[in-house]
């Protein structure tokens, strides 16, 4: 029976996708640019709930910016931050800011913070998503475009949703409310 459970113990810490988070850092010590060359400084959401989703402009899931966008709408006032992040990662994205921008105010009305084109998996991507990697594990790293961090008012990362998840699906509308 001691073999089994420890064997079993073994299996479960092989199959663990979490990494350990000593979180040298916490998000408030990032920045990064917006699609308009401004600094978004994280420090300046602190005690807020932040969303980051990176997005592309020639996905299927594409039509996620108008569920993004009523999250936005919803919760800002209560203390959500919905971060947009272009991202050509997947191939999927305009080739310049201006043209982000213009296609997401055009088609989705959006008024939430983007940043600039941002790398966001492998040995390019920006610190903000290889520290998220580091300290919540692999479920943190985008698989696809518009895969969800969702990072706590204390600055670390509370959990992670797979770009199939639509922004108000009742999994990520409950996350949020617990956390806001």
């Amino acid at each position: 029976m001691r073999k089994i459970i420890f064997l079993l113990s073994i299996i479960m810490l092989f199959f663990k996708t979490s990494a350990t988070a000593n979180y040298e850092k916490i998000i408030y010590d990032f920045s990064i640019e917006s699609i308009t060359g401004e600094t978004i400084n994280f420090k300046d959401y602190k005690n807020k709930v932040i969303l980051v989703v990176n997005t592309a402009s020639y996905c299927g899931f594409t039509k996620q910016y108008d569920e993004l966008q009523e999250l936005w709408n919803l919760y800002k006032e209560k203390g959500l931050i919905v971060l947009g992040v272009p991202s050509n990662s997947f191939n999927q994205e305009k080739n310049n800011n201006a043209d982000i921008k213009e296609f997401c105010e055009v088609n989705f009305n959006i008024n939430f913070p983007l940043t600039t084109l941002t790398e966001v998996k492998g040995r390019d991507a920006h610190e903000l998503f290889k520290w998220a990697k580091k300290n919540h594990g692999k479920s943190a790293e985008p698989k696809w475009n518009f895969h969800k961090i969702l990072i706590n008012k204390e600055g670390k990362v509370q959990d992670t949703f797979a770009s199939f998840t639509k922004p108000t699906s009742k999994k990520i509308i409950k996350a949020i409310e617990n956390i806001l």
